[in-house]
């Protein structure tokens, strides 16, 4: 029951983290939307906090500002999900002085702005990722980490393979992934007594070398997959970091 509860709160937070993950949308997308006030907070910047590979664990871009407004702009919608343009890109954008130029990145940043206080939405600015989101996604993350390691250091040695082994492979593996496959092929603390490993068998368990390097390739693996999945799916199935 206790591994099924840890995969459940695995899946919470995988799927809140997909819920909430920026997507791409088109700046006419943007601007519809502040127009008609589905905005319940927004956010500029001009560049992502991430460097593009998969996150160890759970949690969404950071949108970085410097010091002027834009040309990326992030807004979150009433059912919670979070999209964001690039306000360099657009066809056409008529600036009517109802907000200082010199404030933002360029004539899309400036449009966009237009719209905000015509709309009456200007005190809405702030972080488009909901803070309550992401304090209970990051608590997930630490009472599985903090399971891990208990059972790792505590409890009785693994069987099929080194503490070693399941402590890189869990710390390196993308999006708590080793975790699940430590629950899955180790079974922790819900298995039959083993019988004792003789010397050749002690030679033949995983290392630690061997959890590392595991980790590493299925950070590419997965990198490999999603940005596959991505160009067949879009931006609306599978959200990526952007850098």
């Amino acid at each position: 029951m206790l591994r099924l509860a840890l995969v459940l709160l695995w899946l919470l937070a995988a799927a809140v983290s997909w819920w909430t993950a920026p997507r791409k949308q088109s700046y006419e997308q943007a601007r519809a939307d502040v127009a008609a006030g589905h905005v319940t907070a927004y956010q500029w910047g001009d560049s992502w906090a991430t460097d593009g590979s998969p996150r160890p664990w759970f949690g969404a871009s950071d949108l970085r500002a410097s010091s002027t407004l834009g040309p990326l702009f992030a807004w979150r919608t009433p059912d919670g999900r979070v999209y964001w343009t690039d306000t360099g890109n657009f066809d056409q954008v008529t600036t009517t002085g109802a907000v200082d130029p010199a404030s933002y990145s360029g004539p899309g940043a400036v449009g966009i702005a237009q719209d905000l206080r015509a709309g009456g939405l200007v005190h809405r600015a702030g972080e488009v990722q909901p803070s309550g989101v992401a304090v209970a996604v990051a608590g997930i993350g630490l009472v599985l980490a903090a399971v891990f390691l208990g059972v790792g250091v505590a409890g009785p040695a693994p069987v099929l393979g080194t503490r070693w082994f399941w402590f890189w492979l869990v710390s390196t593996a993308p999006y708590g992934l080793g975790l699940l496959f430590w629950l899955f092929r180790d079974r922790p603390w819900s298995r039959p007594a083993a019988p004792a490993a003789t010397p050749g068998d002690r030679e033949l368990r995983d290392r630690g070398l061997l959890g590392l390097c595991l980790g590493f390739l299925a950070t590419i693996l997965i990198s490999l997959l999603l940005l596959a999945l991505h160009e067949a799916l879009g931006d609306r199935w599978v959200p990526l970091p952007h850098g």
